[in-house]
């Protein structure tokens, strides 16, 4: 029905999107929103190569993100935050009496969507308004909404504007004179949000201690770390291309795994001598199943991830050390044994109690997170998705 058109406010918001500051449009909205802003943020710069950010924000709860000058994102926010005294009257703007989902959904009239768990968005035209709900979750109980915020990136595929002030993630990057990345400062930082939590580094990629000495060394056509900030998701995708200046990218997780990269190369062949004895010690990939299961060996001890199915809509995977029994298997039966028994894993549903997995999963374990990510470190070059970035 579309509703939302002829019904709400909002139309004021979308029209505004991919506008200069100076559009009719933009000052349109701007009245709408009561005229001057209460505050406006100081500029600040964003990724690399940068852009400039700003946020306006309104004493009625509105608030117009701008990025080099062009509206990126309009929020309505709810309930007051800094800058913002009171929140917006919903049902002036929404004709909406209650800020739950369903009743938002028959005020708009148009499609709904979630953009990943928790994060409840409607479709407006070309525009996406997403819903922030307290805690993520809570959308069938009132006064539950903080925000909505209207863009044109779809929630869970795309890049949020807003998080350009994520105050965890937002102002990572050090820059020198005339606003350059200071590559080896902002390295550091990072490292620092990584050890403290603020950061989570993605061992699909290449570790953060190893970007330098890997772009040093000229053996790769782009060497890229991805580090997912732990507040608003967003992926800091750093990039050293051969022969090119340094880039960090904000992107949706979505985007980021289909970003391109070839294999690393042995580590002897650009690795120091700590970092070459290291990796002797580390876990290494052994065999693999596409989309079935991958063997790792580390120390002498071999160990098996195998995927098995929760439920219609989720799966996971089981990482077991091979038995005797299954060692004195694999040394007979080989490649085609570990397929058979990765099957009698899928089967034995090693998410359910009375499973004889169960009690054998690693993955279950007090080092369960530490074993997921060196296991994802030692396959990261034969997973499909590598096959995906090495087009």
């Amino acid at each position: 029905m579309q509703t939302w058109r002829t019904t709400t406010r909002l139309p004021l918001a979308v029209d505004a999107l991919a506008a200069d500051e100076a559009d009719p449009a933009v000052a349109r909205l701007v009245a709408a929103f009561g005229g001057a802003p209460a505050s406006v943020e100081e500029e600040r710069l964003v990724g690399e190569p940068p852009r400039r950010s700003r946020r306006l924000r309104f004493a009625s709860g509105g608030e117009i993100l701008l990025q080099d000058g062009i509206v990126a994102a309009v929020t309505l926010h709810v309930v007051p935050v800094p800058g913002v005294p009171r929140g917006l009257d919903l049902t002036a703007w929404l004709g909406a009496g209650d800020d739950t989902l369903d009743v938002l959904r028959a005020a708009l009239g148009t499609r709904r969507g979630f953009g990943g768990f928790g994060t409840p968005y409607f479709v407006l035209g070309e525009a996406y308004a997403r819903c922030d709900y307290r805690d993520r979750r809570g959308w069938n109980e009132s006064g539950n909404l903080l925000a909505l915020t209207v863009s044109l990136e779809q929630p869970g595929r795309n890049h949020q504007p807003d998080t350009d002030f994520c105050p965890t993630c937002g102002d990572l990057l050090v820059r020198g004179p005339g606003d350059a990345l200071d590559l080896e400062a902002t390295v550091g930082t990072l490292a620092a949000a990584v050890a403290d939590g603020r950061l989570r580094e993605d061992p699909s990629w290449v570790p953060l201690s190893d970007v330098l000495p890997l772009a040093t060394s000229g053996l790769m056509e782009r060497v890229e770390a991805h580090l997912t900030c732990t507040t608003c998701a967003t992926v800091l995708c750093l990039t050293l291309p051969r022969g090119g200046a340094p880039a960090v990218a904000r992107t949706s997780l979505d985007r980021a795994q289909r970003r391109p990269m070839g294999p690393v190369p042995p580590v002897e062949e650009w690795g120091d001598e700590a970092r070459v004895a290291a990796a002797r010690d580390a876990m290494h990939y052994v065999d693999h199943e596409p989309g079935a299961w991958f063997l790792v060996e580390e120390r002498g001890v071999l160990l098996f991830d195998a995927r098995y199915v929760v439920g219609s809509m989720a799966d996971d995977s089981a990482l077991v050390r091979l038995d005797e029994g299954e060692l004195a298997a694999y040394r007979a039966g080989g490649h085609d044994y570990l397929t058979a028994l990765a099957r009698r894993i899928h089967d034995g549903s090693p998410h359910r109690e009375d499973s004889v997995f169960r009690g054998r999963d690693l993955y279950r374990g007090p080092d369960a997170e530490r074993l997921r990510a060196e296991v994802s470190a030692a396959i990261r070059d034969h997973t499909w998705l590598a096959a995906q970035r090495r087009g």
